[in-house]
């Protein structure tokens, strides 16, 4: 499970309107039958059109300066294990999204009119999506990037010479521009992978916008406050303030799990993320010390999200410090996959 947190922005300024943000998220309805679309919903109702969330997120930015998000954008991209283990996607994701928002609220430490704020004092849409396109910040992409320009100027070399600009074989380019394609490091379905093609398999996610402003558009709830729930003084009276991201990863994970009965390998949970983080060595005791048939699993998954397998110590005393620092690079990459952790 991956979960991100981010306050949208445009050109280096928030953004005055969620609508930017709307109809990107409408881009995969394009070209559907109505029947085979996914609406926005929320927790009262499943079929939103564009207009009406634009309208209610807007709407609800009273006080807020010019300077302070008006809305957070929440995304979830559940693993493939976790997605395999789902009936519906649609409406599993759904369920998991009204479950997962009331984790969201908790997190909170704040109070409105002097009680914890519940999941009807939140203002939010969310929308499914089951297609992912690669990124120029994909790894594939970067790493295919030097094959990529060859290919380019090798093209561009082909039509000088077909304008007579540039001597040299149009064939013999062609057959470079081929052989460069073959030997690209990361490839899909035959081809090489470039920006904007189409992710193989299953990649359904969720996208969540929350209004920055409580549903009586009254108070302001930010989960990216630099404050950790916390109770502090001000002006001489007790005041709660801040937003626990970490109970509210750990939460969404238990949530998924309790939901749909869903058994967690050590190695893509959130507790995994934060062992290696905090104490390397005691992530890969934790690692080696699984039963055997976990452990399998574990380094399956780790194998999948891009860690060197071979260079995993194989018992207790092969935790060298040297072997941690050489694998702490894949590992991290892994754990920021959506493989592994939140």
């Amino acid at each position: 499970m991956y979960i991100s947190i981010s306050a949208q922005s445009l050109g280096g300024h928030f953004s005055q309107s969620v609508s930017v943000f709307v109809d990107y998220l409408e881009k995969e309805n394009q070209g559907l039958v109505l029947d085979e679309r996914e609406h926005f919903f929320n927790q009262y109702g499943d079929a939103y059109s564009t207009q009406e969330v634009i309208k209610d997120i807007d709407g609800n930015t009273a006080k807020l300066k010019k300077k302070e998000p008006k809305f957070y954008s929440i995304t979830v991209s559940p693993s493939a294990y976790e997605l395999k283990h789902l009936r519906n996607h649609t409406e599993d994701l759904k369920r998991y999204t009204r479950d997962l928002m009331k984790d969201y609220v908790t997190a909170f430490n704040r109070e409105i009119n002097g009680k914890p704020i519940t999941i009807n004092d939140i203002k939010y849409y969310a929308k499914i999506e089951h297609t992912r396109h690669f990124k120029g910040t994909d790894k594939q992409i970067i790493e295919n990037q030097p094959n990529a320009t060859k290919i380019l100027k090798l093209k561009q070399d082909i039509r000088k010479i077909e304008r007579g600009t540039l001597e040299g074989s149009v064939k013999k380019n062609k057959q470079k521009i081929r052989a460069l394609e073959r030997s690209a490091p990361h490839r899909q379905n035959g081809k090489r992978i470039v920006q904007g093609m189409r992710k193989d398999g299953n990649q359904s996610h969720i996208h969540i916008i929350v209004s920055r402003k409580d549903a009586s558009n009254s108070v302001s709830l930010s989960p990216g406050s630099k404050y950790k729930a916390s109770d502090v003084m001000i002006n001489g009276k007790l005041v709660k303030r801040g937003f626990d991201r970490d109970a509210f990863f750990s939460k969404a994970e238990q949530t998924f799990d309790k939901t749909f009965a869903y058994k967690r390998n050590y190695a893509e949970s959130y507790q995994a993320k934060k062992d290696f983080i905090k104490n390397p060595n005691a992530y890969f005791s934790t690692l080696l010390g699984l039963p055997t048939h976990e452990k399998a699993m574990a380094f399956k998954i780790l194998g999948k999200a891009g860690v060197p397998i071979a260079s995993i110590p194989t018992n207790h005393v092969q935790l060298a410090l040297k072997t941690i620092r050489t694998l702490k690079r894949g590992i991290d990459i892994a754990i920021k996959s959506g493989s592994i952790g939140i």
